[in-house]
């Protein structure tokens, strides 16, 4: 669970009602789309938004419910809760499921009747322009989004391209129509967040701006440009610098003239289009560069005046895009399965615009030839089982998301692979190099597409960079000293993995002497491992286990980065094998990990520290460390187990209405988990060709891959009363042992599950 904790090489400033069932609008066409329902995970501590956008787009056109305020910051970091009942606005950007909040970017308003141009305050309406709504109203479906502005009695429906936010409000007929544009508010704002901002009004009617912030990445600029289906009756921009509580800084005061520009840290403008007939329709194209490339790709990707052409475009894509699987399961699972894949769809996003320009982590712009840059990586998330779900669906967008990546290190101060990145800047987020298992996953599986001897010279770059997060030490003594680098002992294990998995893609480079300093530097877990405790523990610079030692306490600061002892133990995912050995044989690593998931555990344990949630003992399937832990029972010999517990977390961790998801969505990680988990198998260790297998939660999915071959999972029968795996075939051949390789899913064929009432213990 990527929560906004940094890890600096510079200092820097920078996750209802339960028994609520979401049923799917009447108007909904067939499609694979017409399944997914956004609202899983906008409660809670799910952290995703209910707007509109197209697979891995530059633009999620979304409401804002938060106040624009410091306070309003964990549980609106994508914006919205479905708890809230009062809209801000509709912002272009958001995260999906990340644990630590920003965007919200160039935020519109319709209004009808009298005009405020001060939020205000949900608890008092009508003391500012947001407004009350019912979830009665609202639609929600992948690529639209609709919902009654009650306080004007506006309907509101948005939809998106790649580049474009489409927006088309009916207005009553008897109020003059209006349209604010607020550049003040922010995703988790804060004061003097917005360093500088301007906003111009043009002769033909298009309106044009930029916005420069201090917030996860610092430095950040986001452009826009935006025009009206009516021509303008009036208009008023103003600049409200003297209302910014900004500690230390004196603006000039509100200037409310009708200019055709204005510059300042808090820019309004209030568009106005008298009485209307018709629904207004807006666009709006943003651009991390400039206002004329906004322009521009206004120009390219918003032609015309259909919003309900655009609306059936981005059904069209998500159709498309989710076409990859198709699956026999009741409506209630297609329904969950389609949107955890729809979610795993949204991140990394296009960064760039359509003459090829983007924003790298220098702040320069830099021109991609022949690919397409993306960003918002949460890698210590996604390089689990999102992106691999990505290589295995979908290899090539991921021959761009690699490049991406190698093109981004290319453009970094410090020469190394990104770590936390959003729209092309750095917020050194989270821990390890994880960027590295990305990439080898992908050509471990056969992608390719990109510079291989310049992706593996990026990745020993990254493994190298002792300034970075103690690796300096950690290539001198084969461990993160705790008394000079936090979180030591999660530092050393993810960093030995990471090592491996470059290992594995120099050795099938044929780079020996590469692979095998990382091969070496692999075994690094064991310097964590402290068998007389019998957990993975930080030591200190003098070679001693800090003391003293519980393996409950997790924080900020102590030996692990958001879990503890229980939970991190377990993370040797390069070396299964060899962990089950340092714990005394497969019994007592079976033992040992019941323990983990039987143990009784209050919640309240971790109240301190955000992002540890879903609890099944000391498992915490919310947070990212957990999420290999039930299939490590195959590789001890208890099959069984794995499928035991992995129904545990199906049933308890996911549902289908606004807080099915236990924890942050995390850029789709928590549902590519799902996806992988419904399909019989999933990847705990990237960058090898091997997948776990568990146990199917749907009765057939065919994988349509991009080879032109089909792969069919299916399992008999699938019921409650038929829990375990008695025997698993692979085209009618007995599959032996708990292991599925990519080779053998790419060659197409059936992988036959058949299901029964007890283990099939040996």
């Amino acid at each position: 669970m990527t929560h906004g904790r940094y890890t600096l090489l510079i200092a820097a400033m920078a996750c209802l009602s339960p028994g609520l069932a979401l049923g799917l609008p009447d108007d909904a066409a067939p499609g694979h789309a017409s399944a997914v329902d956004p609202r899983i995970g906008t409660g809670g501590d799910g952290h995703t938004f209910p707007g509109a956008t197209v697979p891995f787009g530059m633009v999620q056109l979304s409401p804002d419910t938060a106040m624009p305020d410091f306070k309003h910051g964990y549980k609106w970091a994508a914006g919205y809760q479905y708890g809230d009942s009062s809209i801000l606005g509709f912002s272009h950007t958001h995260f999906s499921g990340s644990g630590h909040s920003d965007l919200g970017d160039v935020l519109v308003m319709p209004i009808a009747g009298e005009v405020k141009t001060e939020p205000g305050d949900p608890e008092r309406p009508g003391s500012g322009y947001r407004s009350r709504f019912s979830h009665d109203s609202e639609v929600v479906q992948a690529g639209y989004y609709a919902v009654t502005l009650s306080d004007y009695g506006v309907r509101a429906e948005l939809t998106a391209g790649r580049r474009v936010g489409w927006h088309r409000y009916t207005f009553p007929a008897d109020k003059p129509a209006h349209l604010l544009l607020d550049l003040r508010p922010s995703i988790y704002d804060y004061p003097g967040k917005v360093l500088w901002s301007n906003l111009q009004a043009h002769a033909d009617g298009t309106v044009t701006g930029c916005r420069t912030t201090r917030g996860w990445a610092p430095g950040r600029e986001l452009c826009f440009a935006m025009r009206f289906s009516r021509p303008m009756v009036s208009r008023e921009l103003t600049n409200r610098e003297q209302d910014v509580p900004y500690k230390g800084f004196k603006g000039p005061g509100n200037q409310p003239q009708d200019k055709d520009a204005q510059n300042g840290r808090a820019l309004v403008g209030v568009f106005d289009f008298g009485k209307l007939d018709k629904p207004l329709e807006v666009k709006v194209a943003i651009s991390p560069v400039s206002a004329a490339n906004a322009v521009a790709n206004l120009d390219q990707d918003g032609k015309g005046w259909d919003f309900d052409a655009r609306r059936a475009e981005a059904k069209t894509a998500w159709d498309k895009a989710l076409a990859v699987v198709d699956i026999d399961a009741p409506a209630a699972a297609q329904t969950q399965f389609y949107t955890a894949l729809y979610h795993a769809m949204l991140s990394p996003t296009l960064s760039m615009d359509a003459n090829g320009e983007y924003r790298g982590p220098d702040h320069a712009v830099h021109t991609a030839k022949d690919f397409e840059f993306y960003s918002t990586w949460s890698l210590w998330d996604v390089y689990r089982a999102q992106q691999p779900l990505m290589v295995l669906l979908n290899p090539g967008r991921s021959t761009d998301f690699i490049r991406s990546l190698v093109a981004a290190r290319k453009a970094s101060p410090f020469g190394i692979l990104p770590v936390w990145a959003y729209q092309g800047l750095e917020t050194w987020c989270m821990i390890g190099y994880h960027a590295v298992p990305v990439i080898a996953d992908a050509y471990v599986k056969g992608v390719r597409g990109f510079d291989a001897g310049k992706a593996l010279d990026a990745m020993v770059a990254s493994a190298t960079y002792a300034p970075y997060g103690g690796l300096g030490d950690y290539m001198k003594l084969g461990y993160v000293p705790i008394d000079k680098e936090p979180e030591g002992a999660s530092k050393t294990l993810e960093y030995a993995y990471d090592d491996w998995s470059l290992a594995q893609m120099a050795r099938a480079m044929g780079r020996r002497g590469v692979a095998a300093t990382f091969e070496k530097r692999a075994g690094n877990w064991r310097n964590a491992w402290d068998a007389k405790t019998g957990y993975m523990r930080a030591r200190k610079s003098d070679g001693s286990f800090r003391e003293p030692f519980d393996p409950s306490v997790a924080g900020y600061g102590s030996d692990y980065t958001e879990g503890n002892a229980f939970q991190y133990s377990w993370y040797v995912p390069q070396d299964v094998p060899g962990l089950i050995r340092a714990m005394g044989g497969a019994a007592k690593f079976v033992a040992k990990l019941d323990g983990v998931f039987d143990a009784k555990v209050d919640p309240a344990h971790f109240k301190h520290v955000e992002d540890i949630t879903g609890l099944i003992g000391w498992y915490a399937h919310g947070n990212e460390p957990s999420h290999h832990l039930a299939y490590l029972y195959d590789y001890a010999g208890a099959p069984w187990k794995t499928q035991q517990r992995l129904k545990q977390i199906m049933e308890s961790q996911y549902a289908a209405r606004p807080d099915g998801l236990a924890g942050n969505d995390d850029l789709g990680q928590m549902s590519a988990w799902y996806v992988f988990t419904a399909l019989g198998f999933y990847p705990v260790a990237p960058a090898s060709d091997a997948y776990a297998i568990g146990r199917p939660f749907v009765a057939k999915a065919t994988l349509h891959l991009s080879n032109g071959k089909d792969f069919t999972v299916t399992a008999a029968p699938l019921d409650d009363a038929h829990p375990y795996v008695g025997a698993v075939t692979l085209d009618g051949k007995p599959l032996r042992g708990s292991v599925l390789r990519h080779a053998q899913i790419l060659a197409g064929g059936e992988l036959h599950f058949s299901m029964q009432a007890e283990p099939a213990r040996p």
